[in-house]
């Protein structure tokens, strides 16, 4: 008998984990941390629902960390066997595990000082050592070929188009059947990375829904030149949390192409985060993931993602000497939620003034500081204080770089034969009963939305 479990990310966006079992093996499709709500970010320190030196093999889709993050944790609780990963998602994960363990001791470090938490000492979920094991772990796995991760288990990796390195998980258990995990489906005709690759059959089917319950408007390009003019006009600071993989690199290509087209001024634009720094060196190596025109500007020994005036910030001294620099100025920091790092500075010196703009560009959990302020907080807590908020605050929805209930229908039409059963994860209750009426609607599959922690048979 074979079975899959839902262990996150089931009626949230936050938290990807799926067990699957089959033939006395046991493989864990993604790994992720909670965010958001206070309730999820405990479970983090819950211990998992299964022995982690059970488990044969991780797949990880890709490399953002609510797909990642808890793989220290993981090997600290004794995983010791593979995980795979695309070769690009291993590379963002050497960035990106490290930035995590540095985020959780500085957080207990910074309440330890201060005095705001309720243990005593307050401790790191994990520590850079944790990453440092976890990162040795990581066997890299290219797209399209299948390759053996446990027995008769064999996966194949398709692009996902989602972010550098993301990919579909097709999981064929030997003999049994063959399950397909979405991970984050990304949009068609994006900059940067290929269209999201069709898979052709799946008996169950795990569908990531995040934006089920809408489409993204068209003319992102457009409104981010609105805000860019409109916030130089009153001489601010545009700050954009934005997440160091994907959408930071988009958002430069777009400003790039702006300025060449003169609709916006030339404007100083720093990217205020060593994590985005690398990730951008790294978006530059993996010809793999990038589309044609993407190929054939690197080739042609252009740099697609450089407006006029670009500066990176690396140092915690570059960082600081941002606080002296008046607009008009953009500033692009992470985290994208506004949920730790260098950005909650930047809010903190800047929310205050209402000539600063702050501009969203994917989406904001439940619970985090992004979501509060996308629903308009007036003050927001931070580093034990509240902070007044008199900024102006802009959400680009056509940035997303998840599929929308139209693009996934869109991916859905690749497949031959509908799948005996499709489980839909990684969205919050509304849009993923909103995507599967829509999908009941167009293809009349059997579709429901996956319970946290239900365990089905296969």
């Amino acid at each position: 008998m074979a079975t899959l479990q839902f262990l996150g990310a089931a009626q949230t966006v936050t938290g990807s984990m799926h067990l699957v079992s089959a033939n006395g093996r046991r493989v864990l499709l993604d790994c992720g941390l909670f965010q958001g709500l206070k309730e999820l970010r405990e479970r983090n320190w819950r211990e998992p629902p299964f022995d982690p030196t059970s488990l044969d093999a991780v797949v990880i889709s890709h490399a953002h960390i609510d797909h990642t993050g808890s793989l220290p944790l993981l090997v600290r609780r004794g995983y010791r066997g593979p995980i795979y990963c695309t070769p690009a998602t291993g590379e963002l994960l050497g960035v990106l595990l490290p930035d995590s363990a540095h985020l959780q001791e500085e957080e207990a470090e910074r309440a330890n000082r201060h005095g705001y938490s309720k243990h005593k000492p307050a401790l790191p979920l994990y520590t850079a050592a944790d990453a440092q094991r976890a990162l040795g772990q990581l066997r890299p796995a290219g797209y399209g070929k299948p390759f053996p991760v446990a027995g008769g288990i064999t996966v194949t990796y398709r692009r996902a188009g989602h972010i550098l390195g993301a990919a579909t998980v097709d999981v064929q258990l030997g003999a049994g059947p063959r399950i397909v995990f979405s991970g984050d489906l990304g949009r068609y005709d994006r900059p940067i990375l290929p269209d999201p690759e069709p898979v052709a059959e799946a008996d169950v089917l795990l569908l990531e829904s995040t934006y089920g319950d809408r489409t993204h408007p068209e003319g992102a390009a457009d409104e981010l030149a609105r805000i860019v003019n409109d916030t130089a006009r009153r001489g601010g600071t545009l700050l954009v949390p934005a997440f160091v993989v994907d959408r930071t690199q988009e958002l430069l290509w777009i400003l790039q192409r702006l300025e060449d087209e003169q609709r916006i001024p030339v404007l100083p634009v720093y990217v205020d985060s060593p994590s985005a720094t690398e990730v951008t060196k790294i978006y530059h190596r993996h010809a793999e993931d990038h589309d044609a025109d993407m190929r054939s500007e690197i080739q042609d020994g252009q740099d697609p993602l450089r407006p006029d005036r670009l500066q990176f910030c690396s140092t915690v001294e570059q960082s600081k000497r941002l606080n002296d620099i008046n607009g008009p100025v953009i500033i692009v920091s992470a985290s994208g939620m506004a949920t730790g790092g260098r950005i909650l500075h930047h809010l903190q010196r800047r929310l205050p003034d209402a000539r600063t703009t702050v501009l969203f560009v994917g989406f904001q959990a439940a619970g985090t500081r992004g979501r509060a302020l996308q629903d308009g907080a007036k003050s927001l807590k931070m580093f034990g204080g509240m902070v007044p908020v008199r900024a102006r605050v802009e959400i680009l929805h056509g940035l997303s770089a998840h599929a929308d209930q139209l693009e996934t229908l869109r991916w859905l039409a690749g497949f031959r034969r509908p799948p005996r059963q499709t489980y839909l994860v990684h969205g919050e209750p509304r849009a993923a009963d909103a995507l599967a009426a829509a999908i009941q609607a167009r293809y009349q599959w059997s579709v429901r939305a996956a319970r946290d922690g239900e365990q089905v048979e296969l």
